[in-house]
């Protein structure tokens, strides 16, 4: 008989900052549990979303498709795909597939609740989701559907919420190896309420707690927000670690793949009108923790790595084969320290608050923008103008947008090069990037 292979279960969240992880340097004490199992387990420090808004990187996650590729490149727009997403791969060898919480690819016009299967991404066995969950459920109310439309209402906290159905879950027969989804909307904002909700009790223990260094200089509503969305990332890790308990309660601990990771970051409206959906650190960067059978070696990786890249090397871990349209690469050679063949660098592709591309390098950030394009209504262009350039090295917290000086012209030049042939690469033409120069 074959060896069964690990579970996989992914313990997914909406706009959390990287740097809220105590492995990541946050001093505020937010994720003890999270941080234990990262110690043990694998950090990747440097990583990436591929697209800084919900429905286009959710889908990149899933198909380990750039989204001009899987083509929900803005929220709206609906993913139909029949095979080869992560859910389908793990289906055909054998695995019980499931999901939990907010899914946000499916077409607006079918309503923020029930998901016909069409739109599921092969996410066939279990399913107990509301594709708008901002919009279906409120802090101490949530509605859920189950894969025939029926509603799951359900009292108490959110993150609680869903927790108790994902303990539910883990706690059945399962005859053959699971790939669970929970997918929680915290930290991020309700809607509705233009504000963070934290559970009760918690925004005050947040209260005049650290503030990250890149939002100081700037006004956004991060004075009045921050301790919320900390009380929100706390009551996270507290439902982390009540699952790591159902799951060593039921003798699966050790044969359960843990991958923890948020879509995008939030920059609190300090770098354009809301809080993602710009190149910054702030809003791209997000945390990738992933433990269990292959991935427990106390390590830290240093390349950098993206949200693509997640499906194939969970496939990879599980000794399955990566599709071919698949654009992200496996990183299990990065836990070898195999680094000769990995490309050292981000693509990133923005929509909604405007059309832009960007790289990212371990040093520089290099952005571009279309500024003949609208956000919403168009996925790409044919011309770009350099928009920002940042030296990471020496502005960590990217307060100084270097694009156009000319003694950085050369280093422009090299990343304009790079940038243009990613994108050739990836979206299948080559475009023209106009220098930005504000001298003679």
């Amino acid at each position: 008989m074959a060896e069964r292979r690990p579970n996989i279960l992914m313990f997914f969240t909406d706009q959390q900052r990287w740097d809220t992880v105590g492995v990541y340097g946050s001093p505020l004490g937010l994720t003890p549990n999270i941080d234990t199992l990262a110690k043990e387990g694998t950090i990747f420090n440097l990583a990436f979303t591929n697209q800084p808004v919900c429905a286009p990187v959710r889908g990149c996650i899933f198909t380990g498709q750039y989204a001009t590729t899987h083509t929900v490149w803005r929220n709206g727009l609906g993913l139909k795909v029949e095979d080869d997403t992560l859910a389908h791969c793990l289906k055909k060898a054998g695995y019980e597939v499931g999901y939990i919480g907010k899914w946000h690819l499916s077409p607006d016009e079918l309503g923020p609740g029930y998901v016909p299967p069409e739109y599921r991404a092969g996410f066939e066995d279990h399913w107990e989701t509301a594709n708008l969950l901002e919009f279906t459920s409120h802090p101490y109310d949530t509605n859920l559907y189950d894969k025939d439309g029926n509603l799951i209402h359900i009292n108490g906290y959110r993150v609680d919420a869903l927790t108790e159905r994902v303990i539910n879950f883990i706690e059945k027969p399962h005859n053959n190896s699971f790939f669970l989804v929970v997918s929680y909307l915290e930290p991020h904002h309700q809607n509705d309420m233009n504000r963070f909700v934290a559970p009760q009790g918690y925004r005050e223990k947040y209260a005049n707690s650290f503030i990250p260094y890149d939002l100081r200089p700037f006004p956004g509503d991060w004075q009045e927000q921050l301790p919320d969305y900390y009380g929100c990332i706390a009551r996270l890790d507290e439902c982390f670690g009540r699952i790591v308990e159902a799951l060593k309660n039921k003798g699966i601990f050790e044969d359960t793949i843990i991958v923890f990771l948020s879509d995008h970051g939030c920059h609190f409206r300090t770098r354009n009108t809301e809080y993602k959906r710009s190149c910054h650190e702030s809003s791209i960067r997000i945390p990738l923790i992933i433990y269990g059978p292959g991935f427990n070696r106390s390590l830290v990786i240093p390349e950098l790595v993206s949200l693509v890249d997640v499906a194939p090397t969970l496939l990879d871990a599980v000794g399955l084969p990566i599709p071919e349209v698949m654009q992200g690469k496996s990183a299990i050679p990065l836990l070898n320290r195999e680094t000769k063949n990995w490309r050292n660098e981000v693509f990133i592709q923005i929509s909604e608050s405007c059309v832009a591309r960007a790289i990212r390098t371990e040093r520089w950030k290099y952005c571009v923008i279309a500024e003949d394009k609208d956000g919403w209504l168009d996925s790409e262009s044919d011309t770009y103008i350099e928009y920002q350039l940042y030296d990471l090295y020496a502005d960590p917290y990217e307060l100084i947008n270097l694009a156009g000086r000319r003694e950085y012209r050369d280093v422009a030049n090299e990343l304009k090069e790079r940038l243009s042939n990613r994108i050739e690469e990836i979206e299948g033409k080559k475009p023209k990037i106009l220098d930005r120069r504000f001298y003679p």
